[in-house]
């Protein structure tokens, strides 16, 4: 046990003067390739839009039409049904039933 004793000691100082060796998958033998794909080419600028320039004796552009609103909005056609559920007298359910019926038509 003593001479173990005693090598411990030498093993440990040697081990600590021994440079590290590199890990063997940082090791490239051969050329150096390249590390690093060269960069991709830089994308073409866009196209430059210039619009024309109105001149002096051009007509005005023409407005575009309006065009109208397909259906009026559920708050209006509510308030028509109602009006005429009141006008054909019916009762306070009865108009509720036909105005829903009638708005969503």
């Amino acid at each position: 046990m003593l001479p173990m004793k005693r090598i411990v000691p030498w093993l440990l100082a040697a081990a600590l003067l021994v440079p590290p060796g590199a890990a063997s998958a940082q090791i490239i033998l051969g050329t150096q390739p390249s590390l690093l794909p060269p960069p991709p080419a830089p994308p073409p600028p866009p196209p430059v839009y210039v619009p024309p320039v109105p001149q002096l004796g051009d007509p005005p552009p023409t407005p575009r039409a309006q065009l109208p609103n397909q259906r009026r909005s559920f708050g209006d056609r509510i308030t028509d049904c109602l009006t005429d559920g009141n006008a054909a007298r019916l009762s306070p359910n009865d108009r509720a039933a036909y105005s829903r019926g009638c708005a969503n038509q």
